[in-house]
């Protein structure tokens, strides 16, 4: 089964008062749609935008895996251990929430905007110790781990037996996927174009796939190269 979410088809979660510019995949918030309630583990998947200056209110979550991928500009982050950290343009910030984590977002510049995708995993344990790491951009070609079980690569670990990959396709590029019938899958198209098996998708696109074999193949389509995240899930 592929199951499409058009960028146009999303929920919009902006608030004009808090500087804040979001687009919603699933559920989340003040918006409910029962179609829309997350896919497999993936819970929540939205892409933001934060005014020079803007930030959230300092918030408390659980049991949750947060996944944070800054697309352009730079993020500040801080949490209750005592972390504060800035996330540049390329790198993930990963938090653990466990048991609990009050932690806090906000755009690090004061003159330019900051964009980010932000994905919440369902973990398959409940009330871990909390935990956060940083991957920093790394440049390079082909698919990058950007999270996993056990930390390969560099990647961020995860409690959860699923795997995150980015990728940037140029144009007139191609990269093949391997689909097994016994996992879940999620493509998100971050920018530019890339066409998926003969479908065209852009910016904000997505899809899932589940029982699904085989070989999937994804070719930059645009003028620009396409920045894409990959959610390799349970099934």
């Amino acid at each position: 089964m592929i199951v499409e979410r058009r960028a146009a088809s999303r929920a919009d979660g902006s608030s004009a008062a808090d500087g804040l510019e979001r687009w919603q995949s699933f559920s989340g918030g003040a918006h409910y749609d029962p179609q829309w309630m997350g896919f497999g583990a993936l819970r929540v998947l939205n892409e933001d935008r934060l005014a020079p200056g803007a930030g959230f209110a300092p918030c408390r979550r659980a049991n949750m895996e947060v996944l944070t991928w800054v697309l352009s500009g730079a993020l500040a982050h801080r949490d209750d251990s005592g972390a504060e950290r800035v996330i540049q343009a390329g790198g993930l910030l990963w938090l653990g929430t466990g048991h609990g984590m009050r932690y806090r977002h906000c755009n690090a510049s004061d003159a330019e905007p900051v964009h980010f995708l932000q994905a919440w995993l369902q973990p398959d344990r409940v009330n871990a110790e909390p935990a956060s790491a940083v991957r920093a951009p790394t440049p390079g070609d082909g698919w990058q781990l950007l999270a996993s079980p056990d930390g390969r690569d560099g990647s961020a670990a995860i409690r959860q037996d699923a795997r995150v990959y980015r990728s940037e396709l140029a144009p007139g590029t191609s990269a093949i996927r391997t689909l097994d019938p016994a996992r879940r899958y999620w493509l998100h198209v971050a920018t530019g174009a890339v066409r998926v098996d003969g479908r065209d998708l852009s910016a904000g696109d997505g899809l899932g796939f589940s029982v699904e074999s085989g070989q999937l193949e994804l070719a930059g389509a645009g003028a620009a190269p396409a920045a894409l995240l990959w959610f390799e899930l349970p099934a």
